[in-house]
Protein backbone atom coordinates (compact mmCIF):
# COMPACT_ATOMS: atom_id res chain seq x y z
CA UNK A 1 0.00 0.00 0.00
CA UNK A 2 0.73 3.78 -0.79
CA UNK A 3 2.73 5.89 2.12
CA UNK A 4 0.05 7.72 4.28
CA UNK A 5 -0.24 11.07 2.85
CA UNK A 6 -1.78 12.64 5.26
CA UNK A 7 -2.49 11.56 9.40
CA UNK A 8 -5.82 11.41 10.23
CA UNK A 9 -7.24 11.24 14.02
CA UNK A 10 -10.80 10.52 13.18
CA UNK A 11 -12.94 10.05 9.95
CA UNK A 12 -15.89 12.87 10.21
CA UNK A 13 -15.82 15.02 7.37
CA UNK A 14 -13.32 15.82 3.94
CA UNK A 15 -10.00 17.00 4.84
CA UNK A 16 -8.06 17.51 1.91
CA UNK A 17 -7.75 16.28 -2.18
CA UNK A 18 -4.67 14.93 -1.56
CA UNK A 19 -6.08 12.39 1.12
CA UNK A 20 -9.33 12.07 -0.80
CA UNK A 21 -7.44 10.70 -3.58
CA UNK A 22 -5.73 8.29 -1.74
CA UNK A 23 -8.42 6.62 -0.25
CA UNK A 24 -10.25 6.77 -3.33
CA UNK A 25 -7.23 4.32 -4.54
CA UNK A 26 -6.79 2.75 -1.58
CA UNK A 27 -10.73 1.76 -1.80
CA UNK A 28 -9.97 0.75 -5.65
CA UNK A 29 -7.22 -1.21 -4.41
CA UNK A 30 -9.46 -3.31 -1.98
CA UNK A 31 -12.04 -3.74 -4.57
CA UNK A 32 -10.08 -5.49 -6.91
CA UNK A 33 -8.96 -8.00 -3.86
CA UNK A 34 -10.59 -7.73 -0.46
CA UNK A 35 -8.58 -9.76 1.20
CA UNK A 36 -5.15 -7.75 0.23
CA UNK A 37 -4.31 -6.66 4.09
CA UNK A 38 -6.27 -9.42 5.68
CA UNK A 39 -3.96 -9.56 8.55
CA UNK A 40 -3.56 -5.57 8.87
CA UNK A 41 -6.80 -5.91 11.88
CA UNK A 42 -5.56 -8.74 13.66
CA UNK A 43 -6.18 -8.83 16.83
CA UNK A 44 -8.02 -5.04 16.94
CA UNK A 45 -11.80 -4.79 17.24
CA UNK A 46 -14.27 -2.10 16.05
CA UNK A 47 -17.23 -1.10 17.56
CA UNK A 48 -19.87 0.15 15.34
CA UNK A 49 -22.39 1.79 17.99
CA UNK A 50 -25.89 2.94 16.72
CA UNK A 51 -28.40 5.58 17.75
CA UNK A 52 -30.46 5.46 15.00
CA UNK A 53 -31.22 2.42 12.08
CA UNK A 54 -29.04 1.25 9.64
CA UNK A 55 -28.97 -1.20 6.80
CA UNK A 56 -25.69 -0.34 4.07
CA UNK A 57 -23.40 1.69 6.99
CA UNK A 58 -23.81 -1.42 9.11
CA UNK A 59 -23.45 -4.45 7.02
CA UNK A 60 -20.59 -2.64 5.16
CA UNK A 61 -18.68 -1.78 8.03
CA UNK A 62 -18.82 -5.03 9.43
CA UNK A 63 -17.94 -6.22 6.08
CA UNK A 64 -14.91 -4.30 5.56
CA UNK A 65 -13.30 -4.51 9.37
CA UNK A 66 -13.71 -8.70 8.31
CA UNK A 67 -11.54 -8.04 5.20
CA UNK A 68 -8.84 -6.30 7.13
CA UNK A 69 -8.90 -9.21 10.17
CA UNK A 70 -10.64 -6.85 12.85
CA UNK A 71 -13.81 -8.00 14.99
CA UNK A 72 -16.93 -5.81 14.75
CA UNK A 73 -18.95 -5.65 17.21
CA UNK A 74 -22.71 -3.58 16.74
CA UNK A 75 -24.47 -2.01 19.75
CA UNK A 76 -27.70 -0.63 18.90
CA UNK A 77 -27.81 1.89 22.02
CA UNK A 78 -30.91 3.27 21.47
CA UNK A 79 -32.43 0.01 21.73
CA UNK A 80 -30.03 -2.32 24.17
CA UNK A 81 -27.84 0.39 26.10
CA UNK A 82 -28.89 2.58 29.03
CA UNK A 83 -30.64 5.80 28.14
CA UNK A 84 -27.29 8.41 27.68
CA UNK A 85 -27.05 12.11 29.60
CA UNK A 86 -25.47 14.35 26.99
CA UNK A 87 -24.99 17.46 28.58
CA UNK A 88 -21.89 18.41 31.53
CA UNK A 89 -23.13 19.58 35.00
CA UNK A 90 -26.71 17.61 34.59
CA UNK A 91 -28.54 16.34 38.04
CA UNK A 92 -29.41 13.10 36.55
CA UNK A 93 -32.52 12.14 38.25
CA UNK A 94 -35.08 12.11 35.22
CA UNK A 95 -35.02 9.31 32.94
CA UNK A 96 -31.01 9.03 31.89
CA UNK A 97 -29.14 6.41 33.19
CA UNK A 98 -26.03 6.45 32.03
CA UNK A 99 -23.21 9.66 31.51
CA UNK A 100 -21.87 10.07 27.95
CA UNK A 101 -19.00 10.63 29.73
CA UNK A 102 -18.57 7.29 31.35
CA UNK A 103 -20.03 5.31 28.44
CA UNK A 104 -17.88 6.73 26.03
CA UNK A 105 -14.46 5.95 28.16
CA UNK A 106 -15.35 2.56 28.88
CA UNK A 107 -16.11 2.10 24.99
CA UNK A 108 -13.09 3.47 24.25
CA UNK A 109 -11.43 1.11 26.73
CA UNK A 110 -12.93 -1.87 24.73
CA UNK A 111 -12.09 -0.88 20.73
CA UNK A 112 -9.42 0.51 19.38
CA UNK A 113 -11.67 2.25 16.94
CA UNK A 114 -15.43 3.40 17.63
CA UNK A 115 -17.82 4.37 14.48
CA UNK A 116 -21.13 5.76 15.36
CA UNK A 117 -24.29 6.97 14.10
CA UNK A 118 -26.15 9.71 15.88
CA UNK A 119 -28.93 11.51 13.44
CA UNK A 120 -30.10 15.47 14.19
CA UNK A 121 -33.08 15.55 15.99
CA UNK A 122 -34.29 18.34 13.23
CA UNK A 123 -35.67 20.53 15.99
CA UNK A 124 -32.72 21.86 17.46
CA UNK A 125 -30.66 23.94 14.64
CA UNK A 126 -27.66 24.80 17.13
CA UNK A 127 -27.35 21.24 18.68
CA UNK A 128 -27.45 19.89 15.38
CA UNK A 129 -25.32 22.04 13.36
CA UNK A 130 -22.54 21.63 16.51
CA UNK A 131 -22.47 17.59 15.60
CA UNK A 132 -23.36 17.91 19.53
CA UNK A 133 -24.06 14.15 20.13
CA UNK A 134 -21.45 12.75 17.57
CA UNK A 135 -19.04 14.86 19.17
CA UNK A 136 -19.40 13.84 22.94
CA UNK A 137 -18.31 10.26 21.65
CA UNK A 138 -15.00 12.42 20.18
CA UNK A 139 -14.48 13.96 23.48
CA UNK A 140 -14.80 11.02 25.61
CA UNK A 141 -14.23 8.07 23.74
CA UNK A 142 -9.97 8.91 23.17
CA UNK A 143 -10.28 6.38 20.47
CA UNK A 144 -10.10 7.38 16.63
CA UNK A 145 -14.20 7.44 15.85
CA UNK A 146 -15.62 6.70 12.51
CA UNK A 147 -18.52 8.94 11.31
CA UNK A 148 -21.62 6.23 9.95
CA UNK A 149 -23.44 9.56 9.68
CA UNK A 150 -23.72 12.41 12.15
CA UNK A 151 -26.32 15.45 11.91
CA UNK A 152 -24.50 17.27 9.58
CA UNK A 153 -22.37 15.04 7.59
CA UNK A 154 -22.16 11.40 6.09
CA UNK A 155 -18.72 10.82 5.17
CA UNK A 156 -18.14 6.98 4.43
CA UNK A 157 -21.46 7.52 1.81
CA UNK A 158 -19.53 10.69 0.29
CA UNK A 159 -16.32 8.59 0.12
CA UNK A 160 -18.15 5.92 -1.94
CA UNK A 161 -20.05 8.30 -4.01
CA UNK A 162 -16.55 9.72 -5.21
CA UNK A 163 -15.37 5.80 -5.68
CA UNK A 164 -18.37 5.62 -7.91
CA UNK A 165 -17.90 8.27 -9.87
CA UNK A 166 -14.62 7.79 -10.33
CA UNK A 167 -15.06 4.26 -11.83
CA UNK A 168 -17.55 5.85 -14.37
CA UNK A 169 -15.64 9.12 -15.87
CA UNK A 170 -13.17 8.89 -18.26
CA UNK A 171 -13.52 11.90 -19.90
CA UNK A 172 -10.71 14.72 -20.06
CA UNK A 173 -12.51 17.45 -18.26
CA UNK A 174 -14.21 17.86 -14.81
CA UNK A 175 -17.56 15.88 -14.79
CA UNK A 176 -20.45 17.91 -14.35
CA UNK A 177 -22.50 17.24 -11.26
CA UNK A 178 -25.65 17.92 -10.18
CA UNK A 179 -26.99 17.02 -6.79
CA UNK A 180 -31.20 17.60 -7.15
CA UNK A 181 -33.85 17.40 -4.46
CA UNK A 182 -35.98 15.07 -4.74
CA UNK A 183 -40.22 14.91 -2.84
CA UNK A 184 -40.35 12.90 0.28
CA UNK A 185 -42.84 12.65 2.77
CA UNK A 186 -41.05 13.15 5.96
CA UNK A 187 -38.58 15.79 7.23
CA UNK A 188 -34.65 14.43 5.93
CA UNK A 189 -31.56 15.31 7.69
CA UNK A 190 -29.04 17.47 5.38
CA UNK A 191 -26.48 14.79 6.18
CA UNK A 192 -25.97 13.45 2.96
CA UNK A 193 -26.72 16.26 0.70
CA UNK A 194 -24.44 18.58 2.85
CA UNK A 195 -21.62 15.62 2.44
CA UNK A 196 -22.08 14.99 -1.13
CA UNK A 197 -21.75 18.32 -1.67
CA UNK A 198 -18.54 19.15 0.37
CA UNK A 199 -16.43 15.96 -1.41
CA UNK A 200 -17.87 16.59 -4.67
CA UNK A 201 -16.57 20.48 -4.45
CA UNK A 202 -13.15 18.91 -2.12
CA UNK A 203 -12.42 16.68 -5.44
CA UNK A 204 -12.07 19.63 -7.54
CA UNK A 205 -15.41 18.45 -9.84
CA UNK A 206 -18.30 20.79 -11.19
CA UNK A 207 -21.20 21.22 -8.85
CA UNK A 208 -24.59 22.76 -9.37
CA UNK A 209 -27.11 22.13 -6.84
CA UNK A 210 -31.10 22.46 -7.74
CA UNK A 211 -34.01 22.62 -5.41
CA UNK A 212 -37.22 24.32 -5.12
CA UNK A 213 -36.94 28.07 -3.22
CA UNK A 214 -36.28 28.00 0.59
CA UNK A 215 -34.11 24.53 0.51
CA UNK A 216 -30.92 26.32 0.19
CA UNK A 217 -28.42 24.30 2.60
CA UNK A 218 -25.81 25.48 5.18
CA UNK A 219 -23.74 27.50 2.46
CA UNK A 220 -20.62 26.03 4.56
CA UNK A 221 -20.84 23.30 2.17
CA UNK A 222 -22.14 24.80 -0.69
CA UNK A 223 -19.77 27.62 -1.49
CA UNK A 224 -18.00 26.82 -4.83
CA UNK A 225 -21.49 25.27 -6.22
CA UNK A 226 -23.64 26.65 -8.71
CA UNK A 227 -27.06 27.36 -6.99
CA UNK A 228 -29.90 26.81 -9.82
CA UNK A 229 -33.30 27.15 -9.19
CA UNK A 230 -34.68 26.03 -12.58
CA UNK A 231 -34.44 21.68 -12.42
CA UNK A 232 -34.72 21.69 -16.36
CA UNK A 233 -31.46 23.85 -17.03
CA UNK A 234 -29.05 22.51 -14.08
CA UNK A 235 -29.74 19.23 -15.64
CA UNK A 236 -28.41 20.26 -19.13
CA UNK A 237 -25.04 18.09 -20.24
CA UNK A 238 -25.06 16.82 -16.54
CA UNK A 239 -22.62 13.51 -16.68
CA UNK A 240 -24.38 12.51 -13.06
CA UNK A 241 -27.03 13.28 -11.02
CA UNK A 242 -27.57 12.25 -7.36
CA UNK A 243 -30.90 12.63 -5.91
CA UNK A 244 -31.59 13.22 -2.57
CA UNK A 245 -34.04 14.88 -0.16
CA UNK A 246 -33.36 17.12 2.30
CA UNK A 247 -35.65 19.25 5.03
CA UNK A 248 -35.34 23.57 5.11
CA UNK A 249 -31.93 24.51 6.68
CA UNK A 250 -33.14 28.30 7.25
CA UNK A 251 -36.56 27.18 8.13
CA UNK A 252 -34.73 24.11 10.03
CA UNK A 253 -36.51 20.82 10.07
CA UNK A 254 -39.56 22.01 7.97
CA UNK A 255 -41.24 20.65 4.79
CA UNK A 256 -41.98 23.48 2.63
CA UNK A 257 -42.36 22.01 -0.87
CA UNK A 258 -43.44 18.93 -1.57
CA UNK A 259 -43.65 19.17 -5.66
CA UNK A 260 -44.01 15.76 -7.23
CA UNK A 261 -42.58 17.32 -10.64
CA UNK A 262 -39.28 17.41 -8.65
CA UNK A 263 -39.32 13.23 -8.96
CA UNK A 264 -36.24 12.41 -11.30
CA UNK A 265 -37.66 10.53 -14.94
CA UNK A 266 -35.86 9.59 -17.89
CA UNK A 267 -38.07 12.76 -19.04
CA UNK A 268 -36.10 15.22 -16.97
CA UNK A 269 -32.66 13.73 -18.52
CA UNK A 270 -33.44 14.31 -22.69
CA UNK A 271 -31.29 16.70 -22.79
CA UNK A 272 -28.40 14.69 -20.93
CA UNK A 273 -28.23 11.76 -22.70
CA UNK A 274 -25.36 10.51 -21.23
CA UNK A 275 -26.07 11.57 -17.84
CA UNK A 276 -25.44 8.34 -14.77
CA UNK A 277 -27.83 9.05 -11.72
CA UNK A 278 -27.12 7.97 -8.19
CA UNK A 279 -29.01 8.12 -4.73
CA UNK A 280 -27.72 6.58 -1.75
CA UNK A 281 -30.48 4.73 -0.37
CA UNK A 282 -32.72 4.04 0.68
CA UNK A 283 -35.28 5.04 -1.59
CA UNK A 284 -39.14 5.77 -2.14
CA UNK A 285 -39.63 4.88 -5.17
CA UNK A 286 -41.93 6.84 -7.64
CA UNK A 287 -41.67 9.40 -5.08
CA UNK A 288 -38.03 10.33 -4.71
CA UNK A 289 -37.03 8.12 -8.34
CA UNK A 290 -39.07 6.95 -10.97
CA UNK A 291 -38.79 2.86 -11.50
CA UNK A 292 -37.90 3.33 -15.13
CA UNK A 293 -34.50 5.54 -13.65
CA UNK A 294 -33.21 3.08 -10.56
CA UNK A 295 -34.18 -0.15 -12.73
CA UNK A 296 -32.76 1.50 -16.16
CA UNK A 297 -29.37 1.67 -17.37
CA UNK A 298 -28.30 4.70 -15.62
CA UNK A 299 -28.51 3.93 -12.61
CA UNK A 300 -25.51 3.69 -10.17
CA UNK A 301 -27.17 3.00 -6.67
CA UNK A 302 -25.93 -0.86 -6.70
CA UNK A 303 -22.45 0.29 -7.51
CA UNK A 304 -22.50 3.23 -4.71
CA UNK A 305 -24.05 0.63 -2.69
CA UNK A 306 -21.11 -1.80 -3.05
CA UNK A 307 -18.64 0.72 -2.77
CA UNK A 308 -19.79 1.60 0.77
CA UNK A 309 -17.52 -1.64 1.69
CA UNK A 310 -14.56 -0.69 0.25
CA UNK A 311 -14.83 3.10 1.67
CA UNK A 312 -15.30 2.04 5.03
CA UNK A 313 -12.06 -0.63 4.53
CA UNK A 314 -9.69 2.47 3.27
CA UNK A 315 -10.76 4.26 5.61
CA UNK A 316 -10.13 1.88 8.54
CA UNK A 317 -7.20 0.44 6.92
CA UNK A 318 -5.81 4.34 7.03
CA UNK A 319 -6.70 4.46 10.57
CA UNK A 320 -4.74 1.42 11.62
CA UNK A 321 -1.68 2.46 10.24
CA UNK A 322 -1.82 4.88 12.79
CA UNK A 323 -2.40 2.84 15.72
Amino acid sequence: MANIIQPLQHFTKFESLNLGNELIEKALLYKSNPALDKAKGAGKRIGCIFLNPSLRTRISTQLAAMNLGMEPIVLNMDKEGWALEMQDGAVMNRGTVEHIKDAAAVLGSYFDILAIRAFPSLTNKEEDTSDFVFSQFVKYSGVPVVSLESATRHPLQSLADQITIRENWSGKKKPKVVLTWGPHIKSIPHAVANSFAEWTIGMDHELTITHPAGYELDEQFTNGATIEYNQSKALEDADFVYVKNWSSFNDYGKIICTDASWMLTDKHLQHAENAKVMHCLPVRRNLELSDEILDGKRSLVQMQAKNRIFAAQAVISHLLEQL
